[in-house]
């Protein structure tokens, strides 16, 4: 699969959302996202979303 993909959510955000989960270390550490699990990605992704609909409400 190409990683050339175009990311819909920022690195700032990203960065956030895996310090608030617990797996930021990890990333630090490792230099990257490859060994998050699925099921963390999972829940970055879900909280993303619950994100992105508090600022459609409070707009």
């Amino acid at each position: 699969m190409s990683n050339n993909r175009r990311s819909v959510i920022s690195e700032k955000l990203k960065e956030e959302i895996a310090k608030e989960l617990g797996v930021y270390d990890q990333v630090k550490q490792d230099g990257g996202w490859g060994n998050v699990s699925s099921k963390t990605c999972g829940n970055m992704v879900t909280k993303a979303i619950e994100i992105a609909n508090r600022t459609a409400e409070n707009s």
